[in-house]
């Protein structure tokens, strides 16, 4: 099933549609990127969350718009379009709308959705743009009840206009002698790609699936999503070798001057040549002084080994909605009004 995304709150499933791949690079002022796009959304859905039927929640005024790209939940509500894939998920505006008008058209969506549903959860939401508070905010005020909690962390590096080289000199020391004493041994041979390649795609499955990662997600998508990019010139394919066999691989995106690092998996087999620390650091050396990027993106999660690359911890925040005059949302009402004693009671 292809997304419809012609501006209705309900899709019919089985319609196709054709989708806009979201060029502009603005998202109501805000710098957009891949999470943001018509067909990142149509792509997540078809490929791992086709049980759910789609939901867009639209509202427009004049040329500025808004859509809450959500799935039906059953009984429990609405969800965030969203999974494991996902490095956010947030409002996507159309046009360029002020403070002003985001909180207006987001006010028309609060109220269109209290009729067609009686919970709505969204996650992992982006504060350092605003969005978290705007949706708090927005769907308080038309009478929603919220409630806002840290749900996972955003590891970034911002550039800040230096070089590759001015960046490597405040890495920690063990990770430096690390990459200058493997790197110097010549045991592995690294490339970087920018278009798809089946065999390179082929050495990265195989390798994930012998590395210490645990079996997840869906792995049609990831091609489909790495073929889609290649195409529109975003791909940043890392594969590191050993005598001809591939041994780590990294999937990356660059646009927008933002490198988003999507996957990354080495062959446990080869860890004393550090291989996958050897692709990382030519991958970082690419993003920021070929492609020029000002933010490097490590997506969600709390990995101890982001904090040698990354020197920014951002929150993500998953929102619960009630719509309190909904009768099947009165049992998620007594069970925070319980937690919130519980919480007073406690401190006691």
């Amino acid at each position: 099933m292809t997304l419809n995304d012609e501006y209705h709150d309900n899709p019919k499933p089985g319609v196709a549609h054709r989708l806009s791949d979201g060029g502009d690079t603005r998202n109501g002022g805000h710098r957009t990127g891949l999470f943001d796009r018509a067909l990142w959304f149509d792509g997540l859905h078809r490929h791992c969350l086709t049980a759910q039927a789609p939901h867009i929640a639209y509202a427009a005024d004049g040329g500025d718009a808004v859509k809450l790209y959500l799935v039906d939940n059953g009984r429990a509500g609405m969800l965030a379009m969203a999974n494991w894939y996902s490095f956010i998920w947030r409002p996507v505006f159309g046009g360029n709308p002020d403070a002003i008008a985001k909180r207006a058209l987001l006010e028309t969506a609060a109220r269109k959705l209290a009729k067609d549903t009686h919970r709505v959860i969204v996650s992992p939401v982006p504060d350092e743009d605003g969005s978290a508070s705007l949706i708090a905010e927005t769907f308080a005020a038309k009478g929603w009840l919220v409630t806002r909690t840290p749900c996972d962390e955003n590891h970034v590096l911002h550039v800040g206009g230096r070089s590759f080289a001015q960046y490597w000199a405040s890495r920690p020391g063990q990770l430096r002698s690390t990459v200058k004493r493997k790197g110097a041994k010549g045991v592995v041979d690294l490339r970087i790609e920018t278009t798809f390649n089946a065999a390179s795609w082929a050495d990265y499955e195989a390798i994930y699936a012998r590395s210490w990662k645990p079996e997840e997600g869906n792995p049609d998508f990831l091609r489909w999503l790495a073929q889609r990019e290649a195409e529109a010139g975003r791909l940043r394919m890392g594969i590191a070798s050993i005598e001809g066999q591939a041994v780590a691989a990294q999937f990356w995106t660059v646009e927008n001057a933002t490198a988003y690092i999507h996957k990354l998996a080495h062959d446990e087999r080869h860890l004393q040549a550090s291989p996958g620390t050897l692709l990382t650091h030519a991958l970082f050396a690419h993003a920021i002084d070929t492609d020029h990027v000002d933010l490097v993106d490590f997506g969600t999660g709390s990995d101890p080994y982001k904090r040698d690359w990354m020197e920014d911890v951002r929150p993500r925040y998953r929102l619960e909605l009630l719509w309190p005059k909904a009768p099947l949302a009165w049992p998620y009402m007594a069970r925070h009004r319980m937690a919130g004693l519980a919480a007073r009671f406690g401190k006691d």
